[in-house]
């Protein structure tokens, strides 16, 4: 099968992310210039850099209440900052409650039933619990072709990992196992690892 976005794919379902799988979720969080804080999660992110450390998140839709962009995007241009907490398989739930589209006005980490916790080196919250967050400095917002595409850019300026989740050295992410975005309404779930050394190590 090959087909053009542009003339349609002819299936059921849109077949595009069930190709790019899969892929990390940043739960972000942020914080309104009023002190509202937002949490919603973002699987179009990554890291980007190493020196100085650096993150991504794309932001693909709008609000009625926000200037063609969501809530995250709005506090980010406000503030200057933002979070990435990393989703654990236990806190699907809560991550997926804090998906709902609801009104600038309302704090998800309370509509999730999750608790926020000061970060370190900006003002903003992260979530109790969470086995990573990267406390995060806007770097670039930049526009992309569509109605309400965006991607945020943001340099890392704190790290928080959960002393459970380090063994020998090592963040362990099979003793918390992220979860991962597939495609359609799909999720997954990192249970096992494996090693392959580069040709070049």
């Amino acid at each position: 099968m090959f087909y053009r976005p542009q003339d349609g794919h002819g299936l059921p379902h849109n077949p595009f992310n069930a190709v790019i799988t899969p892929r990390p979720i940043g739960w972000i969080s942020s914080r309104s210039a009023e002190g509202v804080n937002n949490l919603a999660p973002y699987s179009f992110f990554n890291g980007v850099a190493y020196e100085p450390p650096q993150v991504m998140f794309a932001c693909t839709g709008a609000k009625p209440d926000q200037d063609n962009t969501k809530d995250s995007v709005a506090n980010i241009r406000e503030t200057g900052v933002f979070c990435v907490n990393i989703v654990a398989y236990a806190m699907r739930d809560a991550m997926n409650a804090s998906s709902a589209t609801l009104p600038k006005e309302t704090d998800e980490f309370a509509h999730a039933g999750l608790t926020p916790v000061a970060c370190e080196t900006i003002a903003c919250a992260r979530v109790e619990g969470a086995p990573a967050a990267l406390e995060c400095k806007l770097t670039k917002i930049v526009d992309l072709p569509g109605a309400a595409n965006q991607v945020v850019f943001g340099e890392v300026t704190g790290i928080h990992l959960r002393d459970d989740c380090l063994r020998e050295g090592r963040f362990d992410v099979t003793t918390f196992e992220p979860l991962g975005r597939m495609g359609y309404r799909d999720y997954v779930r990192v249970s096992e690892v494996f090693e392959l050394v580069r040709p070049d190590d």
